[in-house]
């Protein structure tokens, strides 16, 4: 038996008495339909509802719901329950915000695509709400109007931005028409083409005459475009030969704003510097610790040289030099300067790290650690001149150097 779906009347309803139908468990969950719901199932790129079903007392959280072949609507509890049976009667009750938060992001999908398909002619050919971010798919290539475009820019975006919040600013009406075929649909000035026959809702933001955008959807969406608030692109990057963009909506858009400006704000905070002159002060402060970094640089360059000429005046078999300023990268550098004067096995030692390189132009060195590190709990790897070798503590390290450089 189809189950009465109540959302497409109402958006808003929160709530509603219903008969159970059926109750039926898999594995894990419990599988319930109603009479007739509140819970929109998952579809058009949104999420199922949450929320809970009431009988007298006891709450059964509902944590998804779907549609089945039959249209029947199923409210998905976690975990098997038989307090539930055909023929009571329960409250249904959404997670309102939950529910608005996708109406929010769902309408702003329409919106952003609306203004990028009215600017430039792009074409939606994907759509994704997830987690963290809302993604639209945007193509400039067949079905498209655009003879011009042939991907978003940042500039692209940020107009697309501008027309899609002024549509939220007007406040819009959002109307849903509902057909049974496509010929009365097809009438609607359409921004995509139906890809059904059957069974079709069509959603419109503004006049039906000239439409902010006008496309087919099941999902919910607000009354009017007011209730969005706010859409915020954070980025755009090229997918198989689309331009995929990144934004958010509604509450959203607003706590991702609200992070990053505290991010900024913290920053110029740490710098001293206010908006206006933040990047300046942050490239005098990139140039400053480049000039440092280049210093550092020519003077490693000087100590791994004079390190090269100490060690050669000292080279012979079972030298062990040890460092603590020096990074792990340097002594393979000053390795290589000195390998090819080696006498027998010799150790450079990275102190901090419990790590030897060992050296020689006599013994396979990878051999040398593969066989007798795993003894000292350490472990590493190298080649027949040279090999890191690295372990828990100063104690195993100390071990190992006196089993291979006795």
């Amino acid at each position: 038996m189809k189950t009465r779906k109540l959302f497409q009347q109402n958006v808003y309803l929160k709530s509603v008495t219903a008969t159970v139908l059926s109750v039926n468990c898999d594995s894990n969950n419990t599988l319930v339909t109603l009479d007739q719901t509140v819970f929109f199932p998952e579809g058009g790129g949104q999420s199922g509802d949450r929320g809970t079903l009431t009988k007298g007392g006891t709450v059964f959280p509902v944590v998804d719901t779907q549609e089945n072949d039959a249209e029947e609507i199923l409210h998905i509890i976690s975990g098997r329950t038989e307090k539930l049976r055909p023929g009571d009667t329960v409250e249904a009750t959404l997670d309102w915000p939950h529910r608005f938060d996708n109406m929010q992001r769902h309408c702003s999908e329409h919106i952003l695509s609306g203004a990028v398909y009215r600017l430039f002619g792009g074409a939606n050919k994907g759509f994704h709400m997830g987690e963290d971010s809302i993604t639209i798919d945007i193509s400039f290539n067949g079905d498209s109007s655009s003879g011009t475009y042939e991907k978003m820019t940042w500039e692209m975006a940020e107009a697309a931005e501008t027309e899609a919040n002024r549509v939220i600013w007007h406040d819009l009406p959002v109307s849903v028409d509902r057909f049974d075929t496509r010929g009365e649909a097809e009438k609607f000035p359409l921004r995509k083409a139906l890809a059904f026959d059957e069974d079709i809702s069509i959603v419109t933001i503004g006049s039906r005459d000239n439409p902010a955008d006008c496309v087919a959807c099941c999902g919910t969406h607000p009354a009017r475009s007011g209730a969005v608030g706010l859409i915020k692109i954070y980025k755009i990057e090229p997918n198989k030969g689309m331009s995929r963009i990144y934004f958010e909506a509604g509450q959203r858009a607003l706590a991702h704003y609200q992070n990053q400006f505290n991010t900024l704000y913290e920053l110029g905070n740490r710098m001293s510097a206010g908006y206006d002159d933040l990047l300046r002060k942050y490239d005098a402060q990139a140039a400053k610790n480049q000039q440092l970094h280049d210093r550092l640089s020519a003077f490693r360059t000087r100590i791994l040289n004079a390190e090269q000429q100490r060690l050669t005046a000292e080279m012979r078999p079972g030298l062990i030099s040890r460092y603590d300023d020096l990074s792990v990268d340097d002594l393979f550098n000053l390795g290589k300067k000195i390998g090819p004067v080696c006498q027998g096995v010799i150790a450079l030692v990275h102190e901090p790290s419990h790590t030897a390189i060992l050296l020689s132009g006599e013994k396979h060195c990878g051999n040398l650690v593969k066989t007798t590190a795993p003894q000292f709990s350490g472990k590493g790897g190298g080649n027949g001149t040279s090999a890191r070798a690295f372990f828990p503590d100063k104690e195993h390290l100390e071990a190992f150097l006196n089993a291979v450089l006795a």
